[in-house]
């Protein structure tokens, strides 16, 4: 299992998107139009609104608060100096460089800790940057693949042609291209935070099999 802090910080990058869709609900849920019909129309429309904008703008800082804690708690996990912390403010591409930080107290089963620590700055240099290359091409396929995914669904629950939402979207491109982009950016950090740990979990499985072939192997 990993370090406490390390699920902890997994914790605060998966709320991130939960409190934004949470304060963009409550934004859209509270209309200053409720006001009309009221005495004191303008004093309360005044205040719907307020109300509505500081849900958003508490949701945002809320975020903020939420990405500064999982990479403190990265840092922590792996008894890094927080003099690293400010590379948060770079978002994901600075955290692949905390992600990238060697653990100076790794657990006794991190297999991914004990590999990295023996490599060389010579080998290390190019596996992180091949695996920044591969991160960056996995999660830009799994956007494109859900857009096209997304875009059959609406067509089979609508009946619009695939071509007509197609030219749609592309009347809007600047928008949907924003929002493809935050959507890859958040899968990358998401990536590097689970790739610990998915590694360790396959090198357990792998070397769980290997001893069992060998004690089958043995005692045949």
């Amino acid at each position: 299992m990993p370090k406490r802090q390390y699920v902890l910080a997994l914790a605060c990058y998966l709320s991130i998107p939960v409190v934004l869709i949470g304060g963009a609900g409550v934004f859209r849920l509270i209309d200053p139009e409720l006001a009309r019909g009221h005495a004191n129309y303008a004093r309360d429309y005044h205040l719907l609104e307020m109300t509505r904008t500081g849900a958003v703008m508490a949701a945002v800082g809320l975020a903020l608060v939420l990405w500064a804690s999982c990479c403190y708690l990265v840092l922590k996990s792996r008894h890094r100096s927080l003099g690293w912390l400010p590379m948060a403010a770079a978002g994901p591409f600075g955290f692949v460089v905390i992600a990238a930080l060697e653990d100076r107290a790794p657990a006794p089963g991190d297999l991914y800790q004990q590999l990295i620590g023996k490599l060389r700055a010579y080998w290390r240099v190019p596996i992180e940057i091949a695996l920044f290359v591969a991160v960056l091409v996995l999660t830009y396929n799994f956007v494109v693949l859900k857009r096209d995914l997304m875009i059959r669904y609406e067509s089979f629950m609508t009946g619009t042609p695939v071509a007509t939402i197609i030219d749609q979207q592309n009347t809007m491109s600047g928008m949907y291209a924003a929002a493809e982009g935050m959507e890859q950016l958040y899968l990358m950090t998401l990536v590097y935070l689970l790739w610990p740990i998915v590694f360790n979990l396959g090198g357990r499985l792998f070397m769980s099999r290997s001893r069992d072939a060998h004690l089958r192997g043995t005692s045949s």
